[in-house]
């Protein structure tokens, strides 16, 4: 089970990332994945479901009913309170590194002048 304070696996991250704009379908959230990426990760079926029972069995995400209107043989996804928690924490360690790189870039150029 991951835990909040532990760095998500990228497909696990887009996986949240996709499904905090709402509920989607499994097509869906590949499609999501891909254009947050720029479409630099792609992930496949394989990963997707694989990813998709481990954030279910963590209870980062869950199962729910899909429109009236839609396929009935598509499953549907949900962000759950520890789905947003995981995301938050992720997307706070990322904006932590980035800090970091930047004051990084900043003492090396200082530094080579």
């Amino acid at each position: 089970m991951e835990q909040s304070d532990q760095q998500l696996a990228p497909a696990a991250f887009l996986i949240l990332f996709a499904l905090a704009t709402g509920d989607k379908h499994g097509y869906a959230i590949m499609q999501e994945a891909r254009k947050l990426s720029d479409d630099s990760f792609k992930i496949g079926p394989a990963t997707l479901y694989t990813t998709i029972q481990r954030l279910l069995d963590s209870d980062r995400i869950r199962e729910v009913p899909g429109p009236k209107d839609g396929d009935s043989r598509r499953k549907y996804y949900r962000l759950t309170g520890g789905g947003k928690t995981a995301l938050n924490a992720e997307l706070a360690r990322m904006e932590t590194m980035v800090r970091k790189s930047k004051a990084m870039r900043l003492r090396l150029a200082e530094s080579s002048s």
